[in-house]
């Protein structure tokens, strides 16, 4: 999530019941929001055609969701589609059925984070400072910081495992440190749905597990749902309830993880030779050599 959006915009198993999207009744039965993107097309101005075109999507209620699929697939841009961050030329994005686009901005940060790629700050700012700012779709433009605020700080800061950094300038941290600093901002902000855009990219592996851990207490202690973008698939298949695959701007592929790690999947979608052997940690992925068209 970055510094201005948190400042002006915030900041289990499949059955046959499950519907053509992906969301099972059993997950349904739950309070969590739901998130349905309907017939999407998302684009950039300049460009010849549509990066997501006509996607059909629906994030299962108080689970992790997670997109994979090549670079250049859509997947960040889908994840701005369905956040209000990228106008759709067609189709819907709702929001416990009401659409997003509709929804006053302030209202939208209330059930709605992002942690988006293209994190900044201004230099000096404390982590708890940064933190302090997912807490603004909360107050009014004059409103003093609350107790409420304080503990919403105080819990976001305690599940991210950063109480260490709080007084530590953003700028001098790693860029795991950073990261973990950012979701405790998008926690603070304490919404229905939290949106992650591939955050665990360019961590080590140490860092990797700690974000990893976080969302894995977010679905177990909560009714968050999330929808997060990873670029490891093995990584995704682990972490994530549900799995929609996505290639050309295209879903090819969506359910639980046994079903859409599967080695045709990965020559069609990846472009890869690989052996997917079933592990009681989900599907483990053995590349074996890279398929040219």
């Amino acid at each position: 999530m970055s510094f201005e959006h948190a400042n002006a915009t915030d900041p289990d198993e499949s059955s046959d019941t499950d519907d053509p999207n992906g969301t099972s009744a059993a997950v349904d039965a739950t309070d969590a929001s739901d998130l349905n993107a309907e017939d999407l097309v998302l684009g950039y101005p300049n460009a010849e055609k549509p990066v997501i075109d006509g996607a059909s999507i629906a994030a299962a209620p108080g689970a992790v969701t997670a997109l994979v699929g090549p670079n250049g697939s859509g997947k960040s841009t889908l994840l701005k589609g369905l956040a209000n961050q990228l106008a759709p030329e067609d189709g819907s994005v709702l929001l416990d059925g009401r659409d997003v686009h509709s929804m006053d901005t302030k209202a939208l940060a209330r059930k709605l984070g992002l942690l988006s790629q293209e994190s900044t700050s201004p230099n000096g700012i404390t982590v708890e400072e940064l933190v302090y700012h997912g807490r603004y779709p909360h107050r009014g433009f004059f409103e003093r910081t609350t107790d409420e605020d304080a503990r919403a700080v105080e819990r976001a800061i305690d599940l991210a495992e950063c109480s260490h950094l709080r007084d530590r300038e953003v700028g001098s941290l790693s860029g795991g440190q950073k990261q973990l600093a950012w979701i405790a901002l998008a926690l603070a902000q304490d919404t229905d749905v939290l949106l992650l855009d591939e955050p665990t990219t360019f961590l080590d592996l140490h860092h990797q597990m700690e974000v990893m851990a976080i969302v894995e207490t977010l679905r177990d202690e909560s009714e968050v749902t999330v929808v997060v973008v990873l670029h490891d698939i093995e990584q995704a298949a682990r972490l994530a309830d549900r799995m929609i695959a996505l290639k050309s701007g295209e879903v090819r592929a969506r359910g639980p993880p046994e079903d859409v790690v599967t080695e045709e999947l990965l020559a069609e979608v990846f472009r890869v030779d690989a052996e997917v052997i079933d592990t009681e940690r989900g599907p483990r992925v053995m590349p074996l050599r890279a398929r040219h068209e």
